[in-house]
């Protein structure tokens, strides 16, 4: 009813407007601009400070009440701006002719009504969202719009009380801001013929300010509002359609060739910092057109023997949280068991915080950027190294056993195995068929190329551990209630996994194969801090026939994992990959390392210093100890290694050499 009272003060104010003088009977267009803004304004006001009370510890804890809200404003400004520029412009020059002016109007009441119901929803929406990934809805909300079937199902399944009152109040607001437009279109006339192009131009400059909203070179953007070490409070300010159409604009630009984010470097120090991270000599790398591409030899242990083949499971959002060898919750019986059965990665980092930032490093060995991950990009689809690109080459047969539509390109894979091709499988749920599903497949899959004896790699990507967490009945006794709560799902991820590695360790194929069992990215990545790292450790297990059991300590990077399982599987390559081999005996005493990116934010850490990268702003380094970070003096020389890190993917992508000799 707030919303109902505003808006009817705002046509008795526009009302009384036309009582005061005759000539601005000719600008009553004006009021179905200044009708939406004012609206719009009301209600991004109401539901930041909503945003902000449910947030009172975090906002307070940084001192950010009034600036979050005065800045709130700016923002509001700044997109409403944006929104309107096209009206401001149209109407006027539109509104010297009676039937074009006509035309004009109505088009724009209905554009503004479509923009006020996306506006609306999404705020609704964002409680849920924050919940999930703490800050506002970025480009996230936008991919996800790719999977609209999975996406509906997951949320009626998972939050339809919530999803219900977002549609219907959103329908309830739209419908009273439907009746606002019509009371004001059926007062508007045109203008008078010589002020119209006087009063476009006015607007645009009125609307270029407000967009801007700054006298720099620069307009301002989230990094404008990035007052506090908390990316949640630093996007409070936003509203959740600026935040998330602003994402977006930023994805575009890194993938259309735009400059590193984080500051700019000679090519050659660039490559010098990453031959020297890598702990490998710059004569070690051969190829000016290829300069991170070199010779990876691996020890033989049987000389006649042929290749091992390889799988990697990689386990959806299964982060050290729920891993009790690695102190977190006790439902993970099989995978704590295995962990003494073969290398287990103790400091194993994500890249990222999405399952193609964990394909892209795990398949691909490359570094995370701020746009997409390259899995995704068109650049990336043709001429760009992959694992199985490089394993085709050496004759394994390929593929990627999936739970879902497999909405993925090929990717250097021969074979892509999806929900169609699972025959009468015992559970499917709102993404796919259940992980015992799936995993049964793979063996079969398995043991047909063993049987047929040919060489194979192939990654298995499992489905559980994502919401609305669906699993079949009377498999697990459950770790809480209700059912569908992710603790249960990982519980039943685990028994599914400690299922078929029962099952290959009596097959013809576990003597000659490589497992790497590891997680793409952790459940919830959250904190009041510029990169949450707890939230980035992941488990990495490497398992198999040959593999004798160890422990490695030092800190690690799911890209490291590439170059480790060439040496494992026992094969000779050339490759581009920057990532460390783990079984090199003369890296057991180096300091260990780890990339992370978090929404636009880049941390490297080396052992316990991190070095976190923002956009625009200075680096800051802190000393990472019991899950949190302890600010501290910058050292240059971690700083270059960081900013290196962070503008070798940009260029590799944009210059496309990362990629095999043709």
């Amino acid at each position: 009813m707030t919303f109902c009272s505003h808006t009817n003060l705002y046509i008795t104010i526009f009302v009384s407007f036309e009582k005061n003088t005759l000539e601005r009977d000719h600008f009553k267009w004006t009021y179905l601009i200044l009708g939406f803004v004012a609206c719009a304004l009301i209600f991004l006001s109401v539901s930041r400070l909503l945003l902000i009370f449910w947030q009172i510890d975090r906002v307070t804890k940084v001192s950010g009440f009034w600036y979050v809200l005065a800045q709130g404003i700016r923002f509001d400004i700044v997109f409403l701006a944006q929104l309107i520029i096209i009206p401001v412009l149209l109407i006027p020059l539109f509104s010297v002719h009676k039937a074009s002016f006509n035309f004009i109007i109505i088009a724009t009441k209905y554009y503004f009504i479509i923009a006020a119901a996306l506006l609306i929803f999404v705020e609704f929406i964002t409680p849920n969202f924050i919940d999930q990934y703490d800050f506002r809805p970025n480009v996230l909300l936008i991919e996800y719009l790719a999977y609209p079937r999975e996406v509906l199902s997951m949320l009626f399944k998972a939050v339809p009380l919530q999803l219900f009152f977002a549609i219907t109040a959103t329908a309830v607001l739209v419908w009273q801001f439907w009746k606002l437009m019509d009371r004001i279109q059926s007062k508007t006339v045109p203008s008078v013929v010589w002020s119209s192009p006087l009063l476009a131009l006015l607007g645009i400059v009125l609307c270029i300010g407000g967009a801007r909203s700054a006298v720099g070179h620069r307009p301002v953007n989230p990094s404008t509002v990035a007052f506090s070490s908390d990316p949640l409070v630093n996007s409070l300010p936003l509203s959740s359609g600026y935040s998330a159409l602003y994402a977006l604009y930023e994805k575009i630009k890194h993938e259309q060739g735009d400059k590193p984010s984080y500051g700019e470097m000679p090519q050659e120090i660039v490559l010098k910092t990453i031959y020297h991270s890598m702990k490998m000599p710059e004569d070690a790398f051969f190829d000016s057109e290829l300069p991170t591409l070199h010779k990876q030899t691996s020890i033989k242990k049987n000389a006649n023997a042929r290749p091992k083949n390889l799988v990697i499971i990689l386990q959806e959002s299964l982060g050290a949280d729920f891993i009790g060898k690695l102190g977190g919750k006790d439902i993970t019986p099989n995978i704590d068991k295995l962990a003494n059965d073969g290398i287990w990665l103790e400091n194993l980092y994500a890249t990222g915080t999405r399952s193609v930032r964990g394909i892209e490093a795990v398949i691909t060995g490359f570094l995370p950027t701020p746009a997409r991950s390259v899995v995704k990009l068109g650049g990336s689809q043709n001429n760009f190294f992959t694992i199985a690109e490089l394993l085709s080459r050496q004759d394994y047969e390929t593929s990627f056993i999936y739970w879902g539509a497999a909405h993925f390109d090929n990717n250097g894979f021969n074979t892509i195995i999806d929900q169609p091709d699972y025959v009468n499988p015992s559970f499917v749920g709102s993404w796919g068929v259940s992980d015992e599903d799936l995993l049964q497949k793979a063996h079969d899959t398995f043991s047909e190329l063993s049987s047929a004896k040919k060489t194979f790699f192939s990654l298995v990507f499992t489905s559980t551990n994502h919401s609305p967490f669906e699993f079949p009945d009377g498999k697990i006794e459950l770790a809480e209630q209700p059912k569908n709560r992710v603790a249960n799902a990982v519980k039943y991820a685990d028994f599914a996994l400690g299922q078929f590695i029962e099952t290959a360790k009596t097959s013809e194929y576990w003597k000659d194969t490589v497992f790497l069992i590891i997680a793409d990215h952790s459940d919830r990545v959250y904190g009041n801090e510029l990169v949450p790292i707890n939230k980035f450790h992941i488990p990495g297990l490497i398992l198999g026939g040959s593999i004798e059991p160890k422990v490695i300590k030092q800190v690690a990077s799911q890209v490291d994992m590439l170059p480790t399982l060439l040496s494992l599987i026992e094969i000779e390559s050339t490759h581009p990959g920057i990532g460390r081999d783990l079984t090199r005996p003369e890296l057991s005493d180096t300091p260990g390392r780890a990339m992370m990116q978090f929404a636009n934010n880049f941390a490297f850490m080396e052992e316990n210093r991190v070095v976190i990268l923002q956009k625009e702003r200075e680096p800051l380094q802190f000393i990472y100890a019991n899950n949190q970070l302890t600010p501290t003096t910058i050292d240059p020389e971690l700083h270059q290694t960081a900013l290196a890190y962070s503008i070798w993917p940009v260029r590799a992508y944009q210059d496309k050499t990362y990629r095999l000799p043709k």
